[in-house]
């Protein structure tokens, strides 16, 4: 069966893509940009807002070992679906919560899974859904930044309680 690409927006590539590389089935993990206007994007200009991109990671997975609805239930455990353009301390609409859907069949489950997931939250879910115009990756010292970078404080701050999560509930679907 061949692989299949999905993108996420939740908040800091950075924690997405270290906590999605640990799931079996996710073949690659790329984090770049997605949602905006800018034909060539960077994380400068991405981070003072002027692109109207969000910080995504593009996942390419095997259909085989873990599904499209799997995926986004891990999504919405590892981020609040429920803060507009804010992800903890990261505030901007870079960091807004994003499903951006390849076909209709991925906008249908998103929204479907939205739809199951909004009698789980006080707050509305606000987690836009949109077809992915163009995935600008990001600049390459951001692929695996945790693992390369693994005594940043951010890093430190943020990432091993959304592993931790990851583990408690999705242990089953972690790789070896």
């Amino acid at each position: 069966m061949a692989m299949e690409t999905c993108v996420l927006g939740g908040g800091c590539f950075w924690c997405l893509d270290a906590s999605f590389r640990l799931v079996e089935g996710v073949e690659q993990v790329v984090c770049g940009y997605a949602g905006g206007d800018d034909p060539a994007p960077t994380y400068e200009a991405v981070c003072r807002g002027t692109t109207g991109h969000a910080e995504v990671v593009e996942l390419t997975y095997d259909p085989a070992v873990i599904g499209f609805r799997d995926l986004l239930t891990i999504f919405f455990a590892l981020h609040d679906p429920t803060t507009p353009n804010r992800q903890g301390n990261d505030v901007d609409t870079q960091y807004r919560s994003a499903i951006y859907t390849l076909d209709e069949d991925q906008a249908r489950e998103a929204r479907e899974m939205i739809d199951a997931l909004a009698v789980d939250y006080a707050a509305p879910i606000v987690t836009e859904v949109a077809p992915l115009a163009v995935f600008h990756p990001a600049e390459d010292y951001h692929q695996d930044y945790f693992t390369k970078n693994p005594g940043n404080a951010y890093c430190q701050y943020v990432i091993p309680p959304k592993r931790h999560k990851l583990a408690q509930h999705f242990g089953h679907r972690l790789k070896g």
